[in-house]
């Protein structure tokens, strides 16, 4: 069996999968109280930049830290899924043996792509969010990353991305990715001032690396599999589907979380 850990990011006290592939992290633990999780504010770690980090902050503590062959990231809400739905959600919940069989035949899980009908991936962003962190992402990307440029520029044709920063891969690939990802993430910190957004418009730069997965992998070639993505909490698509409509045709762009 492959020596799989997938980090759960959290920052709340939560009902946790048992299957022993995943790790709660509590994110952005520094001077917070203890959760009783692996904080990801030991050893290398980028903690305090979490409220603009977002689960980034625990991918930083994984790689660094964790000594095992493959690596993933899941979300205390988000969790990958082969099995249809159960009364307990938990028992839906990608296992160590699931993932084992998957990744003998390809290189890195995904989730399923989220598929944007109406608009594109960079459309969608400029309705919903700012969009000049973005623009100087792919500066940045054109710069000291010229061969990702063109799959940077095809955001905006493309309608579909492997959202919400989650995957499991083996360690070297992850190595290969977070030094491109944070290089690239940690440059545009120094361009930008985030005291030109609140606290939800900050949380930029782990928006941005969900639209920066996509560009990395397609450069790569790297081979995957789409899972499933099953959320443990009901989702409003009403609420999700009504605020994408007043972003994208009367340009009120999110003001939090849908």
């Amino acid at each position: 069996m492959k020596n799989i850990k997938v980090i759960i990011a959290t920052h709340k006290k939560y009902q946790m999968p048992s299957d022993s592939i995943y790790l709660p992290v509590q994110v952005g633990a520094e001077g917070k109280n203890d959760l009783g999780y692996q904080k990801d504010n030991e050893n290398d770690n980028i903690s305090l930049k979490n409220p603009n980090f977002c689960e980034l902050t625990g991918l930083y503590w994984a790689w660094k830290n964790l000594k095992v062959d493959y690596i993933g990231l899941a979300h205390y809400r988000r969790h990958f899924s082969l099995k249809k739905k159960n009364k307990n959600v938990f028992k839906n919940v990608l296992t160590l043996e699931e993932a084992d069989k998957i990744l003998d035949n390809v290189d890195i899980i995904t989730p399923k792509k989220r598929r944007y009908y109406i608009e594109n991936l960079y459309n969608h962003y400029k309705h919903s969010l700012y969009i000049e962190p973005l623009d100087i992402t792919g500066n940045i990307i054109k710069e000291k990353y010229p061969e990702y440029y063109g799959q940077f520029l095809r955001l905006k044709k493309r309608r579909s991305a492997h959202m919400f920063n989650m995957f499991i891969m083996k360690k070297d690939k992850l190595d290969e990715y977070c030094t491109w990802l944070f290089d690239i993430l940690f440059t545009l910190e120094s361009k930008i001032n985030l005291k030109d957004y609140d606290s939800f418009h900050s949380r930029l730069y782990g928006r941005i690396s969900e639209l920066l997965f996509d560009v990395w992998l397609n450069v790569k070639g790297y081979s995957y599999k789409e899972v499933k993505v099953i959320s443990i909490e009901k989702v409003n698509w009403f609420k999700k589907g009504t605020g994408f409509l007043k972003a994208k045709f009367f340009g009120k762009k999110y003001e939090k979380s849908i």
